[in-house]
């Protein structure tokens, strides 16, 4: 039976920054990522953005050039998946039917698109976007395409909805939540966020239930509304999240009821098992201690390094700061920290400008920010995350005053 002193089971951002991290520490034994795409690693977020848009060829989102992983002695098993995790006699096996042993397994499967329940939901021409084949499948499709439905309201529903937009789609967007980001941010950005995409012709309608997709031949021919009403589409992507790819890793015993838990240093309750990335959950001290799942390219490259430090021996906890980006039409979307539980927000600038930002507050302290097109608001707003500043609402709110200059002496 192969070895390798270090499995890597996935070959998106976490499974390739663990990969690099485990060489730039002196790692020297063998590496070796599998992953269930034939792809090397590549960059998922501009699947939504820039590679559906046409603008940025597939061959720039590779992380690393093809021939940066055979010179840094990494290899690839792509196409495969595994199926079984042997924590006792620490080895996998591969959907293939090969079995592989390690020394230690990083787990950095991330998550499957969440689909939908409803009848119709596996006719041709329904979507989720999460790997490069979801995207190509789309783009692939899209010239027999007049009207789109994208389902949820989440960053990737309103990414594909700019996108579909942009390239003279007509889009209507459903949310079942009363509003748009209901999750991730506060009312005025989601209102925000809602009317852009109205100004951009894009019928957006919240509390909006799907209860049928109808078909033709096979295909999408529409949608039913919960309410009756019936829209002709062509095409129905889906942007409602995703399921933690965990399966073989919990049947091995490992615990976890939203992913996998890990420690501070991103170790599963296995040993020489780890869990990075979307599919981690893990104590955030930006969550006040909550047990939560992070699913972002940030979240995927900081625990990864967790991983490899404390592989090599220099374990060091993870206290990273959450931060993410969102781009729809011309606007640049910065959050820093996590808003969730917060108990007041103040607007700094005037959202008419579309030069603005939203930050959070609890209990008085600073513990998140929104920043629309304003980048030096989401740079210098890190450190009153950081520093759970307590200031008041009037001098956040004061342009005229650089948020640097806020942090306490």
């Amino acid at each position: 039976m192969r070895k390798a002193d270090v499995i890597i089971v996935g070959a998106g951002h976490g499974g390739a920054q663990a990969a690099v991290a485990l060489r730039q520490l002196g790692f020297e034994g063998s590496i070796l990522m599998i992953g269930r795409e034939n792809e090397p690693p590549y960059e998922r977020p501009p699947l939504s953005k820039e590679y559906m848009a046409r603008e940025k060829e597939f061959e720039r989102l590779y992380i690393r050039p093809a021939q940066f992983w055979a010179d840094k002695n990494i290899e690839l098993m792509l196409g495969e998946e595994v199926t079984l995790v042997d924590p006792q006699a620490r080895t996998v096996a591969l959907s293939s039917g090969v079995s592989l042993a390690y020394g230690d397994l990083i787990w950095a499967g991330g998550g499957d698109p969440r689909r939908l329940s409803c009848p119709g939901a596996d006719l041709k021409g329904v979507h989720g976007v999460r790997t490069r084949d979801d995207a190509d499948a789309i783009m692939g499709e899209l010239e027999g395409v007049d009207h789109v439905v994208v389902v949820g309201g989440g960053y990737i529903g309103l990414e594909a909805a700019a996108v579909l937009t942009k390239l003279g789609k007509k889009v209507t967007l459903l949310e079942a939540l009363p509003r748009v980001l209901a999750r991730v941010a506060g009312e005025q950005l989601s209102a925000f966020y809602e009317a852009e995409h109205r100004a951009h012709g894009v019928d957006l309608r919240t509390e909006c239930g799907l209860t049928e997709i109808l078909g033709k031949d096979g295909h999408v021919a529409g949608v039913k509304l919960a309410d009756g009403e019936v829209i002709d589409a062509q095409m129905v992507i889906v942007g409602i999240g995703i399921i933690p790819a965990v399966q073989p890793l919990i049947a091995a015993g490992a615990q976890g009821a939203n992913g996998v838990d890990v420690n501070e240093f991103c170790q599963t309750s296995l040993p020489h098992v780890y869990a990075i990335g979307d599919c981690a959950a893990h104590s955030n001290g930006f969550a006040e201690g909550a047990i939560i799942r992070l699913e972002s390219v940030q979240n995927a490259n900081d625990q990864a390094k967790i991983a490899a430090q404390s592989i090599t021996g220099s374990a060091q906890a993870y206290a990273a700061t959450p931060w993410f980006w969102s781009n729809q039409y011309d606007l640049k979307l910065q959050t820093v920290g996590l808003s969730t539980g917060h108990d007041a927000t103040v607007t700094r600038g005037d959202p008419a400008t579309r030069s603005f930002s939203v930050i959070y507050t609890k209990g008085g302290k600073v513990i998140a920010l929104d920043c629309v097109n304003s980048v030096k608001d989401y740079a210098q707003g890190r450190k009153l995350v950081e520093a759970r500043a307590e200031i008041a609402a009037e001098t956040l709110a004061n342009t005229e005053v650089a948020l640097k200059d806020m942090l306490p002496a």
